[in-house]
């Protein structure tokens, strides 16, 4: 059996809760060569020997920034993330991508202020490490840790701090000015997160596998590749659908549906 498409990696929180050796298990069952990971498995001081003597690389990071709230203090939001900084790149990962953090009682526009100020210098730390530091657009659902809830608002605050771009499809997908905005998205994007969702479905998170929902994924994808993308494709599998059918099996048959979508489209 050949593994899954070069440019696939599956995110770790598809394996939320499980230990190391299992993680490690699962990317063996599935043939992956790209890793997208969360930073606490980053740091665990096991992570860099996992990696020696294996062909993985790691394709993202992720990092929840000032513990969740933009009103936490400054310093130790950068003490935290300088130190994932660090880690990616001893390792050699390619994007540490971020939630902003909530902004409580502030307005948007205060709060892009802040959020900008307070990661200034890990930006600038990141780009001389040779690290895409992104953020990412995230439902409104998460506005408790989060700021950027439209991939438009997304990248308004990317170009406001002079960061990268993670897009989550399954969060920005049904959004009327969607092309438009990968257009301006692309020159900044360093990670494509994908999965699907059934209309109807209410049961949070409510991801899918792709193939299985609504979302035209294979037209998001074309758009990406033919505007210049060519970094990886990250399958985020989470939910009740996933549960049900099992977190390495939904991820296989995830493995499989875009990998064969990436062939057909040249990637």
């Amino acid at each position: 059996m050949t593994g899954p498409h070069h440019r696939l990696s599956v995110h770790n929180v598809t394996f939320q809760g499980e230990s190391l050796a299992e993680l490690e298990a699962h990317w063996a069952a599935l043939g992956v060569s790209r890793l997208s990971i969360l930073d606490s498995q980053l740091l665990e001081p096991q992570f860099p020997m996992l990696l020696h003597g294996h062909a993985y690389s790691v394709e993202a990071v992720y990092h929840l920034f000032a513990g969740g709230r933009l009103s936490s203090d400054p310093h130790a939001a950068r003490t935290a993330l300088a130190t994932v900084i660090d880690a990616a790149a001893a390792v050699g990962a390619r994007t540490v991508y971020m939630l902003t953090g909530g902004r409580g009682d502030l307005t948007w526009a205060q709060a892009a202020d802040r959020f900008c100020a307070m990661v200034a210098p890990c930006a600038a730390q990141a780009k001389a490490a040779g690290v895409a530091l992104a953020v990412e657009n995230a439902s409104s659902l998460y506005a408790d840790i989060h700021l950027a809830h439209t991939l438009r608002d997304a990248v308004a605050l990317a170009e406001m701090a002079d960061l990268s771009l993670c897009i989550d499809v399954f969060h920005c997908w049904a959004e009327g000015d969607l092309a438009e905005m990968v257009r301006r998205a692309l020159p900044r994007t360093a990670l494509i997160q994908l999965s699907d969702y059934v209309l109807g479905d209410r049961a949070l998170p409510a991801r899918a596998v792709p193939g299985d929902g609504t979302i035209p994924l294979e037209g998001f994808v074309a758009q990406a590749l033919a505007g210049g993308y060519r970094h990886g494709f990250d399958l985020e599998l989470l939910g009740p659908r996933i549960d049900r059918e099992g977190h390495l099996g939904a991820a296989q048959r995830a493995c499989d549906v875009v990998g064969a979508m990436l062939d057909r489209l040249g990637a």
